[in-house]
């Protein structure tokens, strides 16, 4: 398949092409976590908006559940720990010469141990930040290089927390002193990115129905939460996806290094 790419000069919105995917037809698109909750809607959407679809996750069962979701053709299973660091180069270079172009990569993937202050231990640590953080990173390098490589600009979307503002609660300290960081890896990125027309931008949800959301987390005090949201209820996977399609698209073409807030009002600014 031969591919024209966009510089991300400006949205070629000719024809009428005013869909939220718009530009997204026939792309390569990697995206991390997406055998549940928001890299799973983000993997079916990308889709949806006629992208090849490189979905990775470390686990394989619900890797073949979002596959089966998918529509169109040239989609990749790809079953892959984020822990193993030494090993993301590699995976990002087989993934471009297999999709045959990379327009977008989604770090959605994450990992969330509850623990108290005095509970955090190395492993605790080390694991959070080698996935939230470190592989963040590293995909957004390997990739950004790729694109700059290509020459035809790209889009990066990383994930971080409403908490990256507010502070940890209920014992996520760890997991929000990374999602701090990812906002400003990605102000880091965006500037040196942003010259070889690769967008990079940070999506920060709020509260969201996904299996993460209720990891140790007690139902009354999910409702509570849901309750002090404007919209009076938590925010759903595909609600979060909408906007990692946008930034993906060419609409997007003059975001660049911004931190997206989806929180449906819990937190403001």
């Amino acid at each position: 398949m031969t591919v024209t790419p966009s510089t991300g000069d400006g949205p070629d919105l000719s024809g009428g092409a005013w869909h939220l995917g718009a530009g997204l037809e026939g792309r390569g698109v990697i995206v991390t976590g997406a055998a549940s909750g928001i890299g799973r809607a983000i993997a079916i959407s990308m889709a949806a908006a006629g992208a090849r679809v490189a979905a990775i996750d470390r686990d394989e069962p619900g890797l073949r559940s979002t596959l089966s979701e998918l529509l169109g053709d040239g989609h990749l299973p790809v079953v892959f720990d984020l822990s193993d660091s030494s090993a993301i180069p590699q995976l990002v270079a087989s993934l471009v010469e297999r999709l045959g172009d990379l327009w977008a990569l989604a770090n959605v993937a994450a990992v969330l141990r509850r623990r108290s202050l005095d509970e955090v231990d190395d492993e605790d640590w080390d694991l959070q930040m080698d996935v939230n953080v470190k592989a963040s990173f590293l995909l957004s390098r390997e990739a950004g290089n790729a694109m700059v490589a290509a020459g035809g600009g790209g889009r990066i979307i990383n994930f971080a927390s409403m908490a990256w503002l507010t502070g940890p609660f209920l014992g996520s300290d760890a997991y929000v002193i990374g999602k701090a960081g990812i906002v400003a890896m990605t102000r880091g990125l965006a500037r040196s990115f942003g010259p070889h027309g690769i967008l990079v931008n940070t999506i920060s949800p709020g509260q969201i129905d996904t299996p993460m959301q209720h990891l140790d987390n007690p139902p009354e005090l999910s409702e509570r939460t849901a309750a002090q949201c404007p919209l009076g209820r938590m925010g759903r996977p595909e609600e979060v996806a909408a906007v990692a399609v946008f930034l993906a698209s060419r609409h997007a073409s003059f975001v660049n290094g911004a931190t997206i807030n989806v929180s449906g009002g819990l937190v403001m600014y």
